[in-house]
């Protein structure tokens, strides 16, 4: 027996240590971590001046700038996730936002702005430069935009709200820790206190994903969550939606576009429209750039808006940008200075001629000037709005590179945004083709209706008809009126045959190694043309121009609009 206690000692021995060594492994496991998290790391911080931006319960990417005890974003910022429509003008040192009745311009690093020739003052600079950066106040940028926002100290922070969709919270029940992942081992990143309100993100078994108030998201144990409940949130009160106002006809716009090069092309109007009939808009093209200076020509007449009020048809100017080559339109638009001139000049006329509408037709322009002439449409949308007067605006079909000429924005401030639906061939175009086949019409409505209200949308369709001429790699062609095409057609016994592809009656006819081909239009191609409109259901269509139909094509498109 003796000789068995040492080792029934041992044996306890061993089983104490182990015991001591089990359960303070036990213990180590259970415990929790008093671990903090580096809180720059966390939100992605390099320097003293970098703001965290939390929106919702997403920590962004980017960063706002923290100046003179104000947040700032950078301007692309602003544009991508905040507010597209704050433009700068740089050479005149000026940023400018246009709301529908109102604009609002602020010296660039300068405190205050002015609105509608009201001073106003703010205790920060609106916006600055730091290098080549422009950075936008986060408060000016909140005077426009639906959001709102609490700044924070260590580390600087931003939480944002731009969602107003209820939310799940719950209250801390004890002191405790959010933890950077679910787990006691994981490291902390802040303190929270009984009754604090937490946002729940995520529940699992043990631990619940939430973002607390200041923007931390993180982890917290079930057992520390109580009083679950669905909160609605509250809409930013000092903010309210712009109301863009239109003006629409009862029905559908029968626009037709009248050509006067000088002031004896007023004459004409009366010979063009004898044979014409339910025309409700007349656009004589009056207006153009004449410098750079937002100075335009003027071939306006009094007398000749009054001749077609008294039959009921409103005018709407046409202003053009390539009345003469030595215009560059780039440096009238991105001019604020020249740019508003141009419009006084514009309001001047609708004023003198008693004009209903503006027609803009601002053509050729590059990608560079995209942004100034959206900014042109805005700032002219404001003193139309006021007036009264009706604003349209031409584009291209959307077929290729026009992005920039921003139709939804247009769509928004512009009264009616209207399609030029032709010119699919040209006068420089490589190869031979149509006008306007079907298809081209079709792409450039369902393109439109994708981004501007099919209530805004007019289309326009051409009267004139291209007689193309192919000898070998060299192709020409000429423009001509509906009854030139239908000489020409008869004089050379061309035989038309319907093309169900481009919906047209198409012809040709060979002399040596000359193949002479033309694609018609006339009341059938129109008449197809108007159908697909129909099937759209957009406000109107437009004719270039008055004086190159047929009379039976006023029967096609009466049709069509007193549907």
């Amino acid at each position: 027996m003796k000789k068995a206690i040492p080792a029934i000692v041992a044996i306890l021995l061993i089983l104490i240590i182990g015991g001591i060594y089990g359960g303070t492994i036990i213990k180590e496991r259970l415990s929790y971590s008093h671990e903090r998290m580096d809180l720059n790391e966390y939100f992605s911080i390099a320097s003293d001046d970098e703001v965290a931006v939390i929106v919702g319960d997403e920590i962004q990417a980017y960063k706002a700038k923290y100046i003179d005890g104000f947040c700032y974003f950078d301007a692309d910022t602003v544009y991508e996730n905040y507010n597209q429509r704050f433009y700068v003008d740089n050479n005149e040192g000026l940023i400018i936002y246009v709301e529908p009745l109102s604009i609002t311009t602020a010296h660039i690093s300068e405190k205050g702005y002015s609105k509608d020739g009201t001073t106003f003052d703010t205790p920060y600079v609106p916006a600055l430069y730091e290098g080549e950066t422009l950075y936008i106040a986060c408060d000016f940028v909140k005077m426009y935009t639906n959001y709102e926002y609490s700044f924070y100290e260590e580390p600087k922070r931003m939480q944002v709200y731009n969602d107003w969709s209820a939310r799940d919270i719950a209250y801390i029940t004890k002191d405790t820790q959010v933890r950077y992942r679910g787990g006691n081992k994981s490291p902390i990143l802040t303190d929270v206190s009984e009754g604090d309100k937490v946002y729940v993100l995520d529940t699992m078994e043990t631990w619940s994903g939430i973002r607390t108030a200041d923007g931390f998201i993180g982890y917290v144990e079930n057992k520390r969550l109580d009083r679950y409940e669905t909160e609605e949130l509250i809409p930013v009160t000092d903010y309210k939606e712009p109301e863009f106002t239109s003006i629409s006809f009862d029905g559908k716009v029968n626009l037709a576009w009248h050509s006067v090069a000088g002031p004896s092309g007023n004459d004409t109007i009366w010979e063009f429209m004898a044979n014409t009939h339910d025309i409700n808009v007349v656009s004589p093209t009056w207006f153009g750039l004449s410098d750079n200076y937002g100075n335009i020509s003027d071939f306006g007449s009094a007398e000749y808006v009054q001749s077609l009020h008294d039959k009921g048809i409103q005018v709407w100017g046409l202003v053009s940008n390539f009345v003469t080559t030595d215009i560059d339109t780039y440096t009238v638009l991105s001019s604020t200075t020249s740019r508003r001139t141009l419009i006084t000049n514009l309001m001047n006329a609708v004023s003198a001629y008693n004009l209903d509408g503006i027609n803009v037709d601002f053509e050729g322009l590059n990608t560079e000037c995209g942004v100034h002439f959206i900014q042109f449409i805005r700032e002219l949308s404001v003193e139309c709005r006021k007036n009264g007067t009706i604003l349209s605006v031409d584009n291209y079909v959307p077929i290729g590179n026009t992005d920039f000429y921003n139709r939804a924005e247009q769509g928004v401030y512009a009264d009616y945004v209207i399609i030029m639906g032709y010119d699919e061939h040209y006068a420089s175009s490589e190869v031979a083709g149509s006008v306007a086949s079907i298809g081209f019409v079709k792409q450039g409505l369902e393109n439109t209706i994708k981004e501007v209200d099919p209530a805004k949308v007019i289309n326009g369709i051409p009267f004139y008809t291209r007689i193309w001429e192919t000898n070998g790699a060299e192709v020409s062609s000429q423009a001509v009126d509906m009854a030139t095409a239908n000489s020409y057609i008869a004089d050379h016994n061309i035989s038309l045959v319907w093309d169900e592809t481009t919906c047209q009656n198409y012809g040709e006819y060979t002399s040596g190694d000359i193949i002479h081909q033309v694609w018609m239009e006339d009341a059938e191609s129109i008449k197809v043309k108007l159908s697909v409109m129909d099937a759209c259901n957009i406000a109107g269509v437009a004719s270039w121009r008055l004086g190159m139909e047929t009379p039976d094509i006023w029967d096609v498109i009466a049709e069509y609009v007193n549907k």
